[in-house]
């Protein structure tokens, strides 16, 4: 088996509380995000971005999801606030995958918005190819209008998924997957 197929074998989304730190190096990070530009794009729309959050940003970021849960939720109790706070602080390295995908003449919205979530599983196997772990994660704020404007996205935009990247804290038993019986019809 070549160590691609082992890589492909072996890839599978952690708990986010079992990541942690190192987290990968600037080089790292430029590495992955260019592997993970690499996805089908029909009509070279580029049709999405990334977001890096590290460092002292998860925390800023943080505070500004918690701002839009607390305009949204008045009676939010200081736990639940710690909690929205806390969102990107679980991992040493959050990369927002965002959906730009707009009206075209050629090439549907559905392809575009694909070719994001294409982007976004790059990204997530590009992370064990360089030795971390990797959850994609889609929580209220990926879908709420006022923390989407308020994360920096313009109206058009939706986020795909933040990819929390880190080393595991712990080995990780894989989940069942399913069996190809059940999921593959041949025509």
């Amino acid at each position: 088996m070549t160590a691609t197929l082992t890589l492909l074998k072996t890839r599978k989304s952690p708990k986010v509380f079992d990541l942690t730190d190192p987290g990968p190096s600037p080089a790292e990070i430029d590495e992955m995000l260019a592997i993970a530009s690499r996805v089908p794009d029909h009509g070279k729309l580029t049709p999405w971005r990334f977001i890096v959050f590290e460092g002292a940003a998860r925390e800023q970021a943080g505070e500004v999801i918690a701002g839009v849960f607390a305009a949204q939720n008045p009676d939010a109790d200081t736990d639940r606030l710690a909690l929205e706070r806390g969102r990107l602080t679980r991992a040493p390295l959050v990369i927002a995958v965002v959906s730009t995908a707009g009206p075209h003449a050629k090439i549907p919205e559905w392809e575009q918005t694909l070719s994001a979530a294409a982007a976004a599983t790059l990204l997530v196997v590009s992370a064990h190819a360089h030795g971390y772990a990797a959850t994609w994660l889609t929580e209220w704020y990926a879908y709420d209008a006022d923390a989407r404007a308020a994360l920096g996205l313009a109206a058009n935009e939706r986020f795909i998924g933040f990819i929390h990247i880190g080393t595991l804290a712990r080995p990780q038993e894989d989940r069942p997957r399913p069996a190809l019986n059940d999921i593959v019809t041949r025509y």
